[in-house]
């Protein structure tokens, strides 16, 4: 099993899948699950190839969910060997995509392998959903599918997506929930003019001043027992010609929410147009949705999965939902239950990402264990 795995995270590894691309990885996957009885879909939307595989036709419906693409290497001057040439160093596999998230992959697939060897006739079904565009816009990925398999009524009980959730040591983290993510684009309007004739102009950022302070200060909400406050912060604000005598007719800011299920998208957009009407403002406003939030309560999938990491690791893993945004927020459309797990993130996206040799076997044993406990 370890080296399965391990020589299977290697080979994808040297595949450069930097988003939208795939680079082959998803059909060495469906190569393997086929030889043991699963259907395979490939749906390419755009210029996304996604792998929709499926074996049984029962419920209830056990899915892993996972990308093959990975984030552009950085300067490859930096890395201490090349990104796409796997390398053991130190009892550590370096490479791109090792711990983000190639390795969950290879897991995934040798779990599968070892449980369907020991229950043929296992309850329920397995499901793969993989997609090459996690790391990059995420319009034609797994939302796509999402919205493909809700169409035909396709429904799942379980999901397990691998993102890589681990602090400190595998196991220690299980992600069962993210917050939601919307953002603004917010242009408030005053009228230019020569900053020496104030009386003939209006100042935009003179005026949004006090509603910034205002919205700045807002308590949306307290969050709840999974999840902290939801936070509002700008992250861009442009406004003025560059010239130091021009009073400016338009400031343009860029906001997110991160917010929690405590509150929805409409009471946050309500208290944002709320307020800046208040302020008597004249501005325009454009909102985008990134993803809703999802919490996954502890029940069955987070209670297997739980055994079976302590099972493994002989650490009792705690339930977060810290971080960003992961496919889950799609997957929890058609999905009651949705958790994550995988390696260690500390350098994900970073130059030298690597992932410990002995947690690449473990992690399938979990993955491994976890479908014993829910399809036997």
């Amino acid at each position: 099993m370890t080296n399965e795995t391990l020589d299977l995270a290697q080979q994808l590894i040297a595949l450069r899948s930097v988003t939208p691309e795939d680079n082959g990885c998803q059909q060495i996957l469906a190569q393997r699950l086929e030889k043991i009885g699963f259907h395979i879909e490939n749906m390419r939307f755009g210029k996304v190839d996604n792998l929709w595989a499926r074996r049984g036709e029962a419920s209830p419906v056990l899915c892993f969910a996972g990308h093959t693409d990975v984030v552009p290497t950085g300067p490859l001057d930096q890395w201490n060997s090349d990104p796409f040439v796997p390398s053991i160093r130190d009892g550590k596999l370096f490479g791109r995509g090792a711990a983000d998230m190639k390795a969950s992959l290879a897991a995934f697939v040798t779990a599968i392998e070892a449980f369907i060897a020991d229950h043929a006739a296992h309850k329920g079904s397995i499901a793969l959903l993989i997609t090459s565009d996690e790391e990059g816009p995420a319009v034609d990925g797994t939302v796509k599918v999402v919205e493909t398999l809700k169409a035909r009524n396709e429904l799942l009980d379980y999901c397990i997506v691998g993102e890589p959730t681990c602090t400190h040591q595998l196991g220690d983290t299980i992600k069962n929930g993210r917050r939601g993510s919307l953002s603004g684009n917010l242009t408030i309007k005053g009228i230019q003019g020569h900053i020496a004739y104030p009386h003939l102009a209006k100042n935009p950022i003179h005026i949004a001043a006090p509603a910034i302070t205002e919205l700045a200060q807002m308590q949306w909400d307290e969050g709840n027992e999974y999840f902290p406050p939801t936070t509002w912060h700008i992250s861009n604000i442009n406004g003025g010609t560059g010239a130091t005598n021009i009073i400016p007719g338009l400031v343009n800011m860029l906001f997110n929410f991160r917010f929690s299920t405590a509150s929805t998208v409409e009471s946050l957009q309500t208290k944002v147009h709320e307020t800046l009407d208040k302020h008597q403002l004249n501005y325009d406003l454009g909102w985008e949705l990134s993803g809703k939030p999802f919490l996954t309560s502890d029940a069955e999938l987070a209670s297997a999965m739980r055994e079976a990491i302590t099972q493994v690791t002989h650490i009792a893993p705690q339930l977060s939902t810290s971080g960003g945004t992961s496919d889950g927020r799609f997957i929890a459309d058609i999905c009651r239950q949705v958790v994550e797990f995988g390696p260690c993130n500390e350098t994900i996206h970073k130059l030298n990402e690597h992932v410990n040799v002995t947690d690449i076997d473990r992690l399938s044993k979990i993955y491994q264990l976890t479908m014993e406990k829910l399809l036997t």
